[in-house]
């Protein structure tokens, strides 16, 4: 790739926004920071918010990472995944929100289906991303 990547949440780890941001700047391209924004729509109490923000990340569904072309030069996996391994279940990160309660309260049968492929795909995600953060760079070919 020849785009600079990187999906950052300031509620969760501060210091990876702002290198990601000083790469972004001083990347000779195009660049790409995808933010984590909560919102009232998310109904949750907003006060709140960048605790959110560190749960969207501890249970997976949002992950770290820092996507820099240029250390491919260097012989170097461009990808660098910057959080941790799940420790929070997809479910009760998403069941504090309001947006995913309510469905539940309305057509449980629904919740539960979405539920789980909405864990499933969660989990999935990481995984891939945890194999492509370990790939060695094969640089030169």
């Amino acid at each position: 790739g020849n785009i600079y990547v990187a999906k950052v949440a300031l509620g969760a780890n501060t210091s990876q926004v702002v290198k990601a941001m000083m790469d972004a700047e001083s990347y000779p391209g195009p660049s790409l920071v995808i933010a984590y924004s909560h919102c009232i729509a998310h109904g949750i109490n907003m006060t709140t918010g960048y605790a959110n923000q560190k749960k969207a990340v501890a249970c997976g569904h949002w992950p770290l990472y820092r996507f820099d072309p240029r250390l491919s030069d260097q012989g170097k996996n461009p990808l660098k995944l910057e959080s941790k391994a799940p420790t929070l279940s997809f479910e009760e990160y998403a069941y504090g929100e309001n947006r995913y309660r309510s469905l539940k309260q309305i057509n449980p049968e629904l919740a539960a289906k979405l539920m789980k492929e909405a864990t499933s795909d969660t989990a999935k995600r990481w995984k891939l991303m945890e194999q492509l953060a370990a790939l060695e760079c094969d640089c030169d070919s």
